[in-house]
């Protein structure tokens, strides 16, 4: 609104303002540590822009910015092909931080560039034709999962069976649509709701209303004799002699072949990807490693625009509705992202773009001995004096516990002043990331820091 008060002519655009303010999280308790904190540091970006090429150019370079600052910190990340959810839009991306304790399962390929959040990843149709049918259908007097259990039914032989709402205008009747996946494969909820037919937030059938429509529990359904819309996954839709339930309670089919058993379906890509699948680029396969969202960017188009009349006038004179962009940075999240990808059982490793300290100056017994004294303190002024981030500790700590404590805060260096290597004019500089040492000069301090 504030933007829509503001502009009022092609000739203020494009825009981009942008905050970095601390923003709130209302829930009941945190999760994740400082992961996910009830207050955070947060910067936002808004683009508006009267053409759509406009905003694709800029959407390219805050892409690449955002690239150029997570190359700078030094962090393992992948930027990934986004749903954009509630916030709405054409394109989307996401920037994770690669790391076992990460929120979010990324896919991506083993031979490209290609990377997508699992909930955004395609997952392509079986190769080949579908293999044609050997049997025929039998009904059995188990239950789906029984059978699976005690014959030689195997889960990606089988076809599991969802009850969803389906998309109905106000003043229709609810209706019902299923769902059906390959026995080992998990429904992707994202993917199901963009589907046309489907509801929106998914929502599943209650056991009231399966037993209303075909007269059994949900562990008994399968697609044979719906009477309502059935969307099968590319995947199960290329099986032959699969089982299924019987919609009929504790009874399952052997055998069943689409087409000549269940012919009236819609093909579609409903599913969670797995590891080992071929990529959706068409090079590699599928690999899948958790990943912490550290920023996301999207292309909003004019859903707010048009809400809020934001618009100017065009070079025709005529009121265009403006198209935008929106864009964040987790900044405290960054912070505990580099912590979970930089760390030992000794403490944080920092990067160095983002450790609070380069250095630090660390004298030995440095109250028994003048000249380690005076040699701490002259290193740490000339540090100090080159624009080096420089901590000296002067504590009266034993050498052990000091070592610990920076072990433990991640100061990615260490210049260690002692008595015995004064002799030769060298001090021990200790590597916190790689965990290397080595003697040097004092004289060549200055150097480890030139620009």
């Amino acid at each position: 609104k504030l933007v829509a008060n503001e502009l009022s002519s092609y000739k203020q655009l494009p825009l981009n303002v942008f905050q970095i303010q601390t923003k709130f999280r209302d829930e009941i308790r945190p999760r994740f540590g400082v992961m996910r904190g009830r207050e955070f540091l947060m910067k936002d970006a808004y683009t508006f822009h009267l053409e759509k090429e406009c905003l694709e150019k800029t959407y390219q370079k805050m892409f690449d910015a955002y690239c150029r600052i997570f190359d700078r910190l030094g962090l393992d990340y992948r930027p990934v092909i986004a749903d954009t959810g509630s916030i709405g839009g054409d394109t989307s991306h996401e920037f994770h931080v690669l790391a076992d304790s990460g929120e979010d399962d990324i896919a991506f390929s083993d031979a490209s560039d290609f990377a997508a959040n699992v909930e955004k990843a395609e997952a392509l149709a079986p190769s080949g034709e579908r293999p044609a049918p050997t049997q025929e259908i039998q009904k059995v007097e188990l239950k789906l999962e029984r059978l699976i259990k005690t014959t030689e039914t195997e889960l990606n032989t089988s076809v599991k069976t969802v009850l969803v709402l389906g998309s109905v205008a106000e003043d229709e009747p609810e209706k019902l649509v299923a769902l059906v996946l390959r026995g080992d494969h998990e429904l992707n909820e994202v993917k199901a709701e963009n589907l046309p037919s489907v509801a929106a937030p998914l929502t599943l059938a209650t056991e009231e209303q399966i037993s209303a429509l075909v007269n059994c529990h949900s562990t008994s359904l399968g697609p044979k004799d719906l009477p309502i819309e059935v969307i099968v996954d590319r995947s199960a839709a290329h099986l032959s002699d699969f089982a299924c339930g019987a919609n009929e309670n504790n009874r399952s089919f052997t055998g069943v072949n689409w087409q000549r058993d269940c012919n009236d379906i819609t093909v579609a890509d409903i599913r969670n990807v797995v590891e080992g699948d071929p990529s959706p680029c068409g090079q590699g396969n599928i690999i899948i490693k958790r990943g912490i969202e550290v920023g996301h960017i999207f292309q909003l188009g004019q859903k707010y625009a048009e809400a809020m009349n934001c618009a100017v006038l065009n070079e025709g004179g005529k009121n265009q509705t403006l198209t935008m962009g929106c864009y964040g940075i987790g900044v405290s999240r960054i912070v505990a992202a580099a912590i979970e990808q930089n760390h030992d059982k000794y403490g944080i490793k920092w990067p160095k773009a983002i450790a609070p300290f380069q250095v630090a100056v660390v004298p030995m017994n440095m109250a028994k001995s003048a000249r380690v004294k005076e040699t701490a303190e002259a290193l740490y002024e000339q540090l100090q004096h080159q624009g080096v981030e420089v901590i000296f500790d002067d504590r009266k700590e034993r050498p052990g516990v000091m070592f610990a404590d920076h072990e433990l805060m991640g100061t990615p260096l260490l210049l260690i002043v002692g008595e015995r290597n004064l002799d030769e004019k060298k001090v021990e500089l200790k590597n916190r990331i790689t965990g290397e040492k080595s003697l040097i000069a004092i004289d060549d301090v200055n150097a480890l820091f030139s620009k």
